[in-house]
Parts: structure tokens; C-alpha cells; sequence
């Protein structure tokens, strides 16, 4: 290796140790890493400020921004707090169907909307039932988890739903149909799986009290607290239509056609804001989230950095000419890629293994190479309660909730109590995964 390869690597790395050793920190240490990786490709000879830059992928980015507005239209008619209402109530807050069912439902309301946005309003009803009921800190733990991971999950399964599936859709990789057909089902045979575990063997619901008095005063109290919420029905079905309107248009138009996903997004999350000119005015001033943008925005420039000067390439060249079966090598690549989104987070890690993937896809059919991938990124996102953004979130709507059991313990929901529901999860969704290869490819 060369030494700008050495140094921009180093820096790369050391950002994203550090990003995830300190969150609270996460979006100085990127941009001050991508201000050190565009000094030192710069005088290396490797690319300049400018060609960095160009080769961000800003349609990602506006991907991002256009589908988080969408998701505060959505939100602010107050859909998901009925929403969760709702499943509360058909639980009949008996607890292995309250698990259940916010866990599913999660899982299919992430694929379409910013999963952070639907948990920090869908959450603290849930919270507040748990808190009601005075469930035991096992219970506690596997539920708030079980959510988490199907959080993960959902946006896995449509290529809007998180970030790296949506790398894959605004970079042109797999279209919109074809990721949705590949992806869809093994996520959900994997939220399957890692429910029927949860339910049958964990069974974390066998020392809450089943007391069906007990239940009915808590879903009457919640009732009662959530009685003066009205959803906002014509704001709500404009929305609804326009979101529509997107997944067709995401389907339906072809690439070829000069109006990517990135355009279709852009004026569908502009007709929603124009449903309410005022609210969508305060929506764009106040709820763009800048704090994405520039954490991506920096991430970008490092990855471009590194993948200017050839690191890259030659990790893909060096992983192809690896002497053994084809299987192997893509389940090795798949299994590092899960162990390090872990550690590092999903957007990082699918960010600067994209390009290793990218020399993978010549060689193997480029639909396995790219679903696999996103899938193992999604195992790795659910072993650690840092390594899926919702986690912090969770973690701190917890704490606010001040759960306790019918004893008067502290229910407390952190690193260590996520992590069995972490290691199922990891063990499930890579095993999905691998599974998905070895049967597709």
C-alpha cells in the first residue's frame, strides 16, 4: 500500500472507533475526519477538495431528506400515537400478544417511514402501558428489544426503509421492484424466526402477571390519556395517497427514463408539504435533519477519499482471487460486514463496504451481492443497542418512562439488557443471510 492509501484508511478507521466510542460527539469527529481526508488526498495527489465532493452521492442525500420530511407530514396527524393505541388495545395488554403485535407492526410501518420518527412517537405509549401494568425487567427487556430488531428488520425490507437500503436504490444499484422482491421475504422469515424463538423458547412472559383486571384497568387508563388525540384525516389521506403515488412511481418509471428515484422522492415530499403550505414552511425550517446530512455528508468524503486512492479495489481484487469457492468467499465478506456494522454502526459500515461489494458484484450476480449485504448490515445493526440508531433513543425514552415492576424495582433498559435480544437477533438475521446466499446465488 501506498502511503496516502496507508494515511487515509488510518484516518477513515480512527473516525469511525471514535464515532462509535463517542456518540454523543459522532457528527464532529466525521466532519473533522473528512476535513483530515481531504487534506491528505489533496496533497497526495489522490483527488481534490472538488472531485470529492462531486462524487458524493447527493441524490442519496436528498432520498434522505425528502422521506424524513414525508415522515413529519405523517406524523404530524398523529397516526402513529392512535397507532399504537390501537395495537395496545387488540393486545388486550396480555403480554406475549403485546409483544407480538408491536413488534410486527413496527416491522411493517419502518419499511415505509423513518423508523426513528415512528418509535420516538410510537414508543412512549408502549412505555406507558408497560409502566401501567408493572411488567418484570426480563418482560421489559425482550419487548423494548424484540422492537428494536424489528425496527431493524423493516427497514431492511423495502429500499426506502433505512439508509443502506437506500445507498443501494439512489445509487443506481438495484432498482426499486427488484430490491423489494429479494429483500422483502427474507426479512420477514427472519422476523419470523426471531419471533417464534422469542415466544416459544425465551418466553419472557411467563413470570408477568396475567391478571385480565389488571389489563383492562391499564388499557382503560391508557384510553383515557390518549382520549382527546384526534388524527388528522384529511392531512392523513393526502399523505397516504402521495405515499402511494411514490412506491408506484418507484416501480412503475424507469431509470432510463432521466427521472431517478431521487426526483420522484423530491416532488412527492414536495406535493406533501404544499398539503398544508404553513405546517410544510415549519416542517422545512425546523425539521430537516441537518444533523444527518452533515454526518453523511463527511462520511461520504472519507469513503470517497479511501476509495480514490484504491484501497478498495484492490480489497475487492484480493477477496475474488482468494483461492476457494464462491460460497465461501461471499459468506466470509458477509459475516465480516455483520461483526463490523456491530461495532461501527449501519451506516458507516455500509458506506465503506459498499466499494468492496461494488468489485464483488463483476464477479457474482450482483442481486445477492447487494441484498446479502444489506441483510448482514442489518444483523450486525441488531447485536449491539449502539450499533441501530433507535437504540440511544430507546435507551433514553426508557429512563424518561421510569418503568418499575410490581415489586418497586428499578426496570432499566440498557447495553446489558439488550443484549441477549441483540445476540438472538445477530444470530437469526446473519443465519437469514447466509441462508438467502447460499439458496439464491
Amino acid at each position: 500500500m501506498t502511503a496516502p492509501q496507508v494515511v487515509l484508511t488510518s484516518v477513515l478507521l480512527t473516525a469511525l472507533a471514535a464515532q462509535a466510542l463517542i456518540p454523543s460527539h459522532r457528527i464532529l469527529v466525521i466532519l473533522c475526519g473528512a476535513a483530515v481526508a481531504a487534506l491528505v488526498a489533496s496533497l497526495g495527489g489522490v483527488a481534490t477538495t472538488a472531485v470529492l465532493f462531486a462524487r458524493v452521492p447527493w441524490d442519496v442525500i436528498l432520498i434522505l431528506v425528502g422521506l424524513g420530511l414525508l415522515t413529519e407530514v405523517l406524523a404530524s396527524t398523529r397516526v402513529f400515537g392512535r397507532l399504537a393505541v390501537a395495537f395496545a388495545v387488540a393486545s388486550r395488554a396480555r403480554p406475549r400478544r403485546l409483544l407480538l403485535l408491536f413488534a410486527t407492526g413496527m416491522y411493517l410501518v419502518s419499511g415505509l417511514v423513518n423508523n426513528l420518527t415512528a418509535l420516538l412517537l410510537v414508543l412512549p405509549v408502549l412505555l406507558r402501558l408497560l409502566r401501567l401494568l408493572g411488567v418484570d425487567q426480563r418482560f421489559a427487556s425482550w419487548t423494548l428489544g424484540a422492537l428494536l430488531v424489528a425496527c431493524n428488520l423493516g427497514g431492511a425490507a423495502t429500499p426506502i426503509g433505512d439508509f443502506p437500503a437506500i445507498l443501494l436504490l439512489g445509487g443506481g444499484r438495484l432498482a426499486f421492484g427488484e430490491y423489494l422482491m429479494h429483500a422483502g421475504p427474507p426479512t420477514a422469515a427472519a422476523l419470523a424466526a426471531f419471533l417464534a424463538v422469542t415466544t416459544f423458547v425465551v418466553r419472557p412472559d411467563r413470570a408477568a402477571d396475567d391478571d385480565v383486571t389488571v389489563h383492562r384497568v391499564a388499557l382503560a387508563v391508557l384510553r383515557r390519556l390518549h382520549r382527546n388525540v384526534a388524527i388528522d384525516r384529511p392531512l392523513l389521506i393526502g399523505a397516504l395517497v402521495i405515499e402511494c403515488g411514490l412506491l408506484a412511481a418507484w416501480l412503475l418509471v424507469p431509470r432510463e427514463s432521466g427521472i431517478g428515484p431521487e426526483l420522484i422522492c423530491w416532488l412527492g415530499a414536495g406535493v406533501a408539504l404544499l398539503l398544508r403550505p404553513r405546517l410544510g414552511e415549519a416542517l422545512v425550517r425546523h425539521r430537516v435533519d441537518i444533523e444527518a446530512v452533515l454526518y453523511f455528508l463527511g462520511l461520504f468524503v472519507m469513503v470517497g477519499a479511501v476509495q480514490a486512492s484504491g484501497v478498495l479495489d484492490e480489497a475487492a481484487r484480493h477477496l475474488a482471487a482468494w483461492d476457494a469457492p464462491a460460497s465461501v468467499r461471499l459468506t466470509a465478506f458477509l459475516v465480516a460486514a455483520a461483526l463490523l456494522t456491530g461495532l461501527l454502526s449501519a451506516g458507516p459500515s455500509m458506506a465503506a463496504l459498499l466499494g468492496v461489494a461494488d468489485g464483488l458484484a463483476t464477479a457474482y450476480d450482483p442481486v445477492v451481492v447487494y441484498v446479502g449485504l444489506a441483510l448482514a448490515v442489518c444483523a450486525g445493526s441488531s447485536l449491539f443497542l449502539t450499533a441501530a440508531t433507535s437504540g440511544p433513543l430507546a435507551e433514553m425514552l426508557t429512563d424518561r418512562a421510569e418503568l418499575r415492576d410490581q415489586q418497586g424495582a428499578v426496570v432499566r433498559f440498557g447495553f446489558r439488557q439488550f443484549l441477549p435480544v441483540g445476540l438472538l437477533g445477530f444470530s437469526v438475521i446473519l443465519a437469514t443471510a447466509l441462508g438467502y446466499v447460499l439458496l439464491v446465488g
